[in-house]
Parts: C-alpha cells; sequence; structure tokens
C-alpha cells in the first residue's frame, strides 16, 4: 500500500510535512499544535489550546471520512502536566463536546518545549475508518 498524504484545506498548509498519511484505512494523524490559519497559536491557556488542537486532528480525521470514534490511539504532548491536569474537568468537556464520550487508548506526556514557542499542547494519534465511510484523497 502507498501511503497517501491528507491535508485539508480548512488547516494552515503544510511545509515539510503532512497534517496525515492514509495507508489502507488507518490514518495516522500528525502531531497538532494550537495553530489556527494563519499559523498562529491561539491565545489563552490550555483549555483552549486543547480545543484548537483537538479540532484540528479532527478536521484531518473527518477529511478521509472518519469520526472521532474511529481513532483508537492517541498522544498529548505537554509543556506544563500540573496545568493540564487542573483545568482536565474544563478539557473533558471539551473533548465530549468535539468528540462525544468515547474515548481511546490515551497517554499524556510532558516535554520541555514543542516546535512553536508558544504551543503548551501538540496532540496526534491514529485513527481505523471502516471501508464504507472511507474517502481517499485524489481518488
Amino acid at each position: 500500500m502507498t501511503p497517501i498524504a491528507v491535508n485539508p484545506s480548512a488547516l494552515a498548509a503544510p511545509r515539510g510535512y503532512s497534517h496525515g498519511t492514509l495507508v489502507g484505512n488507518t490514518l495516522h494523524l500528525g502531531g497538532q499544535t494550537a495553530l489556527d490559519e494563519e499559523m498562529r497559536i491561539v491565545p489563552g491557556g490550555i483549555v483552549e489550546q486543547f480545543r484548537q488542537a483537538f479540532g484540528n486532528v479532527l478536521t484531518t480525521l473527518r477529511e478521509v471520512g472518519g469520526e472521532p470514534q474511529d481513532l483508537v490511539s492517541v498522544t498529548i504532548y505537554l509543556t506544563d502536566i500540573p496545568d493540564y491536569q487542573a483545568h482536565g474537568k474544563e478539557i473533558g468537556r471539551v473533548w465530549r463536546e468535539l468528540a462525544g464520550p468515547v474515548y481511546p487508548a490515551m497517554a499524556g506526556i510532558g516535554c520541555t518545549a514543542l516546535w512553536q514557542p508558544d504551543a503548551m499542547i501538540e496532540i496526534l494519534g491514529v485513527a481505523v475508518i471502516p471501508d464504507h465511510r472511507l474517502r481517499v484523497p485524489g481518488s
């Protein structure tokens, strides 16, 4: 199977990476920070950054016909784990608003910095899209 780049027009045009890579019906979602369409990190704290970063992940997922329940794994990189934990209930509400009550296998990993200096969070994941919903870019 040939990997196919998935780059939704609703997200900033990538340079040197892809928002996602589709192999068969498995979508590998590239790490998303809280970048808006102007390539700026959204203002506010961790809750606002979570909303934007996770929304970017879901935009890429939906580009190929995926839905939040198709996520099988999500990894969240954080520059401040205690801040994320302190806002866990709010972040949980945002997750349920955007993705519903389904949670895939997840990991939260602390790190010292992310690519954009203002980024506090980066989210990546893997999804398996059922064949009856799968939309392959360029086909």
